[in-house]
């Protein structure tokens, strides 16, 4: 017997209706090919919450010059037009606009903006007047730009205060504002940033960052390294990440140790580095490995022994985390967020104190026992900052400020 019409209609009107995706759209100052924090963790945010079944939309500028628009990676990614930034030898600034179409076309549920500069006031203003709810992630700390926007030292504490007081402005727009470590909330509040700030670890893949048993012969030679212990760094070469002091500190660990140290990364202060190695007789222990693609980094922690991060202006520092997560124990600055990172497994040391540096990095490489001790801190400590928990607190908040 046929169904009456009147019933079937009645029970499509009772099935449910099919649910899309949540809809995010990202937007970056700074977006690979850029080599930098905030482009390395606005990458993992956006693939990593594509993966996890959402619909992710990237706005940020172009690496070329032209607007273009492409998926990668599951991302889709919409390139705005730019043009060289004078002040920095790589980075690219996008040509003010307004972005209302685009937000109009995506409709996203909810924005994610990881900064406030062009793309970020750009993104912000646009979902205002659209009601999209924003949430708001800082990687901003002025020290990062003083060096290429050749402020003398004499003006930077001014600077940064005009530099802070133009954040506020800018994220006070957003419904709900992140930062990745407990301290670099704090730091927002010190700025006169009234808002609850949330800590949320930018996280890393523990599946590919973990120990190895294997010698670590392996991993030098795929550097090119000699086959001793090692000392390592990852991360732009710029003047925030004082390198110098690691480099000064080589010849002190040289008296107890047979030692190098491996630099990953590029940047302006290269050759200055390399007159300082030269002029202090240690450049044949110094090796500049450069750019490493992302899938080599898990091989260039599995070459070290120790890692060192002398920089003063880090917010998490995804680097030390991977090092970490491979089982190394680390030697930082005591400065900014690095000392979230360090509890018994590494030690800290005031900035400028190269004696100070020297004698932690020799003591974690002549004793066997204390660097597997200190290791396995730091991989337990790393455990804490898995990336699927952090991506699964990000969606959290976007389904809360939709509401």
């Amino acid at each position: 017997m046929a169904m009456p019409l009147h019933s079937v209609t009645a029970q499509a009107d009772l099935a449910p209706a099919p649910q899309r995706p949540r809809r995010v759209l990202i937007s970056s100052d700074t977006y690979p090919p850029d080599v930098n924090g905030a482009a390395y963790f606005t990458h993992r945010l956006a693939t990593g919450l594509a993966a996890r079944g959402n619909e992710v939309h990237v706005v940020c500028q172009s690496d070329a010059g032209p607007a273009s628009a492409d998926i990668v990676d599951g991302v889709i990614v919409h390139r705005l037009r730019s043009a060289p930034l004078l002040v920095h030898p790589t980075m690219r600034v996008t040509v003010p606009t307004r972005l209302d179409r685009l937000v109009a076309d995506i409709k996203p549920d909810v924005l994610h903006t990881q900064g406030h500069f062009v793309v970020g006031r750009a993104a912000i203003a646009a979902a205002r007047r659209a009601g999209v709810p924003i949430v708001a992630t800082n990687h901003f700390m002025p020290d990062n730009l003083f060096q290429f926007a050749h402020i003398p030292s004499r003006l930077r504490a001014k600077a940064g205060r005009l530099a802070w007081r133009d954040f506020n402005r800018i994220f006070n727009r957003a419904d709900h504002v992140t930062t990745p470590t407990p301290l670099a909330a704090k730091l927002l509040t010190d700025q006169g940033f009234q808002r609850e700030v949330e800590p949320v670890s930018c996280g890393i893949d523990l599946s590919r960052f973990h120990p190895h048993a294997e010698p670590k012969a392996w991993a030098r030679k795929r550097f090119e390294l000699p086959d001793r212990p090692t000392m390592l760094f990852v991360g732009r070469l710029d003047e925030e990440k004082r390198i110098d002091e690691l480099i000064r500190a080589l010849p002190l660990v040289l008296n107890e140790t047979d030692a190098q140290v491996a630099l990953v990364g590029k940047g302006n202060q290269r050759a200055e580095l390399e007159r300082l190695a030269r002029r202090i007789g240690v450049a044949e222990r110094v090796f500049f490995l450069g750019f490493a693609p992302d899938e080599s980094m898990p091989q260039a922690y599995a070459a070290a022994d120790v890692f060192a991060m002398p920089g003063i202006a880090e917010l998490q520092s995804i680097a030390t985390l991977e090092a970490m997560a491979t089982g190394l124990p680390v030697v930082a600055a005591d400065a900014m967020a690095l000392p979230h990172l360090v509890d018994g497994n590494g030690y800290l040391f005031q900035p400028g104190d190269v004696v100070a540096l020297a004698r932690h990095l020799t003591g974690i490489l002549a004793d066997d026992d204390l660097r597997a001790r200190l290791g396995k801190a730091s991989r337990e400590m790393a455990l804490t900052h898995d990336d699927q928990s952090s991506l699964a607190r990000f969606e959290k908040i976007y389904d809360e400020v939709a509401q």
